[in-house]
């Protein structure tokens, strides 16, 4: 019997969740049942923080088999599944599915935790959904950017405290292809005219409007810096589950057609180097800090100098324990499950405590 708690948002309580839980799914044997998806040999069917577990399984009926088990042992601890906060999103189409006579809702997205997952891993619509909130917080700020008691630079340093973080929250995992990078860069010159009272009908060149600003980082850059201190930090664990999901090889063939550009993809184009001297630079956390430091840069584009290459520095050579890159995906939510899931995409583990 319990007999104390805690209080909403006390530190205590995801650390007593996660104890909690751990017991729960011991308890329920998942980790020697072979229903989930296999990544680098190691079988994975569960993600868990705190009170939201994700269940992972390649058929319905494997699906079924977990959520029974965790149903039956959280009985037993005295928590019941909340089915009206149950997702199901699957990679092929769904319409019904139910749970002990009940309805379980199946979507092709979900907003967990602040971050849009889509059923195709697609990133661009997390990138939209990102640069609007940009833009309703730049409106929250119209008085502040529209002040002539404030100076340009202090201007400068609002916007980047209070917009900069909005638009760029969840962004270590996104995979950013030429139409998004337009949408950004788009972003960031709307956001600077609009400092520097400048309408979209006025002859000024983009590099006019940089020059005069002197932001010091593009919000490119600062995304890119991101993702590369994301890299650094997974590449240097020793086999965790985060390492394992974006850097394992997992079982079966792709689909006809030409493949999706990866996440790791954008990273090894950015930085010039193959994964093999990846794991090389991200081993030294000087060499990889100088790296990263260099990303953060102007634009990339005509009117800018390229972002500084990494191939100029030298990497020894070195054999690494690891196969081929091959991201993933991972949902999270309060008992979302995942029916046929197909991890061949986007991995979004940067919300992993």
């Amino acid at each position: 019997m319990i007999g104390k708690g805690r209080w909403q948002g006390c530190i205590l309580s995801p650390y007593l969740f996660n104890l909690y839980t751990e017991h729960i799914m011991r308890r329920a044997g998942l980790d020697d049942s072979k229903a989930g998806v296999k990544i680098a040999g190691r079988n994975i069917n569960n993600l868990i923080y705190a009170d939201n577990i994700t269940l992972m399984a390649k058929s319905e009926e494997e699906l079924r088999s977990l959520i029974t088990r965790v149903k039956e042992e959280s009985a037993k601890a005295g928590l019941q599944l909340n089915i009206k906060k149950t997702k199901i999103m699957a990679t092929t189409p769904i319409d019904n599915w139910q749970m002990e006579g009940e309805n379980v809702e199946a979507v092709t997205d979900l907003i967990f935790p602040g971050v849009n997952i889509t059923a195709d891993a697609d990133c661009s619509q997390e990138i939209r959904r990102r640069l609007l909130l940009g833009r309703r917080a730049m409106a929250i700020l119209d008085k502040i950017v529209k002040s002539r008691d404030i100076t340009l630079a202090m201007k400068v340093r609002i916007v980047k405290a209070m917009v900069f973080p909005i638009v760029t929250y969840g962004c270590e995992s996104w995979t950013i292809r030429k139409a998004e990078q337009r949408k950004i860069d788009a972003f960031e010159l709307w956001r600077w005219r609009k400092i520097l009272r400048v309408p979209w009908t006025a002859r000024r060149s983009n590099q006019s409007i940089i020059q005069e600003i002197m932001p010091g980082c593009s919000l490119e850059g600062r995304i890119l810096e991101a993702k590369l201190k994301y890299l650094g930090h997974i590449m240097r664990r020793q086999e965790r589950l985060e390492k394992i999901m974006m850097m394992g090889k997992m079982e079966g063939k792709r689909k006809r057609g030409q493949p999706r550009a990866r996440w790791i993809d954008g990273i090894l184009e950015v930085t010039g180097l193959t994964l093999k001297e990846l794991g090389v630079a991200t081993a030294d956390r000087e060499l990889w800090r100088g790296l990263v430091g260099s990303s953060c840069g102007p634009r990339r584009s005509q009117n800018f100098p390229p972002t500084p290459h990494f191939k100029s520095i030298y990497l020894p050579s070195l054999s690494l324990p690891y196969g081929p890159a091959l991201t993933s995906i991972a949902y999270y939510g309060e008992y979302h499950c995942l029916h046929y899931l197909d991890l061949r995409c986007q991995c979004d583990v940067s919300t992993l405590h």
